[in-house]
């Protein structure tokens, strides 16, 4: 879901971050593997059973994966490979034949004209059927206890709550992955807001930290998005930014408004949805809901299921649907 540079973080928040990555890196299951220096042996092999999916660090996108490979691997007979890559990178891997698809897709205008109407190496693979929406959110606790927070105009004047020793005297803005989709320095900038963002390096490392206000009743204020399991466990409420309208958001570095409801997308290697047979047939149909996804991510990230057993779990509960994705 961003592009912006990895800010220093100072010793402490260095060792979650850290932490949070192995944790994260035990999510992704065997098979995963960084693609920011490695390419698949597996993705684009002509005539080979086999398909290369990126999966991205959150736990929604992982939830697809899952799902995805268990039933490439146990209905199609497919070995599945999958790669840990961030958004902007797994477009051009995908472009390059590296990866065979993208499941989750939170919006790249740039790379979409780029590779899909420039190069045409890459094609669309159609609504994966859940919306994502990311926003500014408080705990509903502190919401109910101060009502005119969830407008914008009145966060300078929580500022001093929301501080931290990572903020710098100003109220700290939580963000999560700086390679996630943030407009949320411009955000800050453009609306003169007494605050300061600050990342947490990954989601596993946000939840932590919201957990962890969350259970001191603490306030705080921080980038989040929908579908997300945590709502679940840690009631948010959202913040009303200025209204979000068609193009408000085109220059990244003028950005007042608010950010848009995002119909999710995937999107395949254009000699993969050519040449993929049913795998790429199976993945163009591949369509669920935010509550099957969510679903799968708390089995994943609460119970503590590894991917391939809460696919399995989702699979035996759901058969009429994954039914319908089968090439006929």
């Amino acid at each position: 879901m961003a592009r912006t540079t990895r800010t220093a973080r100072n010793t402490g928040s260095a060792a979650l971050a850290a932490a949070a990555a192995l944790a994260l890196t035990a999510l992704t299951g065997c098979g995963a593997a960084d693609m920011t220096r490695q390419a698949s042996p597996y993705a684009d092999a002509k005539g080979s059973r086999t398909v290369t999916l990126s999966v991205q660090s959150w736990v929604g996108a992982q939830a697809n994966v899952a799902v995805a490979q268990y039933l490439l691997e146990h209905e199609l007979g497919y070995r599945v490979d999958t790669v840990q890559i961030d958004e902007v990178p797994a477009w051009d891997a995908l472009s390059q034949g590296r990866v065979d698809a993208i499941l989750e897709d939170w919006g790249h205008p740039e790379q979409e004209k780029r590779y899909i109407d420039d190069k045409a190496t890459i094609e669309r693979g159609g609504d994966l059927g859940v919306t994502g929406h990311i926003g500014w959110f408080v705990p509903t606790y502190f919401a109910e206890e101060h009502p005119d927070v969830t407008d914008w105009k009145n966060l300078d004047k929580y500022a001093a709550e929301f501080r931290t020793a990572e903020s710098g005297g100003k109220g700290q803005l939580l963000d999560g992955s700086p390679s996630y989709v943030t407009n949320d320095k411009a955000l800050v900038k453009n609306l003169d807001l007494d605050y300061q963002v600050v990342f947490a390096g990954s989601e596993a490392a946000q939840i932590t930290q919201i957990r962890q206000f969350a259970k001191e009743k603490k306030p705080f204020l921080s980038y989040w998005y929908k579908p997300q399991w945590l709502f679940e466990k840690v009631p948010m409420t959202e913040v009303e930014l200025p209204a979000y309208e068609e193009g408000c958001d085109a220059d990244p570095r003028k950005v007042a408004c608010a950010y848009p409801h995002t119909p999710l997308q995937k999107f395949l290697n254009a000699r993969f949805a050519s040449g993929g047979g049913d795998a790429a047939a199976f993945l163009k149909k591949f369509r669920w809901t935010t509550e099957m996804q969510n679903d799968v991510a708390l089995m994943i990230a609460e119970e503590k299921l590894t991917p391939r057993e809460a696919a399995a779990r989702w699979a035996k509960q759901n058969e009429a649907t994954w039914r319908a994705w089968l090439p006929s």
